[in-house]
């Protein structure tokens, strides 16, 4: 199906300009979306347009307060709203889910690389297991302070073809 393999190629080629450069580029996000309301309006009429819209209102909905709040970035947003307009608003919410799942497990891969398994495993257990010190908060020791950041594309990516291949969480 065309839609698949524009939404495959969309992905893909996000994927690998955020791990080159950080970025999500609008001349991708931008006619995938246009591609999609446009694809589904022609094949479905109004309830294909609708299909789009909800889609697309729905993927920017998910992530816009992780971007207002500097968690992710703006090519982050769109490329969602891309997968929304494409997919349609159940797809887009579990790509969605996997992507945050999947984003989840590397963010504490990176943490225990950077702190290393014990300062992570005792921050836990402090912060989770007797409710002390601040939520959220990663205290780096100080020869690694800084923010440890990875490339949400990545796991974009990784949870929309999970949805591709094994469909909405049941």
């Amino acid at each position: 199906m065309i839609i698949n393999c524009i939404l495959v190629l969309a992905l893909f080629i996000s994927l690998v300009t955020d791990i080159k450069k950080r970025k999500i580029l609008n001349i991708i996000t931008l006619p995938a979306i246009l591609f999609g309301i446009v694809y589904n309006s022609t094949i479905f009429g109004f309830a294909g347009f609708l299909f789009s819209g909800k889609g697309f209102l729905v993927g920017l909905g998910l992530l816009i307060i992780p971007y207002l709040l500097g968690g992710i970035g703006a090519g982050d947003v769109k490329l969602m709203a891309a997968i929304g307009a494409l997919m349609g608003t159940v797809f887009v919410f579990y790509s969605f889910i996997y992507s945050a799942l999947i984003g989840g497990f590397i963010a504490l891969l990176l943490v225990i690389k950077t702190r290393g398994f014990k300062d992570t495993m005792k921050s836990f257990y402090f912060n989770i297991v007797l409710f002390k010190s601040n939520f959220g908060s990663i205290n780096l020791p100080d020869d690694k302070k800084g923010s440890i950041s990875f490339p949400y594309g990545v796991a974009i990516f990784l949870g929309t073809i999970s949805t591709l291949v094994w469909g909405g969480l049941q």
